[in-house]
């Protein structure tokens, strides 16, 4: 383990750079598989936009058949 001094040297710098990357690739990804379950579809969406009062009534009712029809 200890032969030609590769434990010393750079050797064990590259072991920790991995390692701190690959925990940051999976930490980035933690928040997207928690997000995944929760996603909205197109229609809740505009259900919402008219509710806050974002769109007209007769632009809720073009949007829903359009929704509709792409289904």
């Amino acid at each position: 383990m200890f032969y030609n001094h590769h434990f010393f040297g750079m050797h064990w710098i590259w072991w920790i750079v991995i390692s701190i990357g690959l925990l940051l690739v999976f930490l980035d990804l933690i928040p997207y598989w928690r997000d995944s379950d929760n996603r909205e579809d197109a229609m809740d969406i505009l259900t919402k936009r008219f509710a806050r009062g974002e769109i007209e009534r007769e632009e809720f009712e073009e949007r829903k058949k359009v929704l509709k029809l792409n289904k």
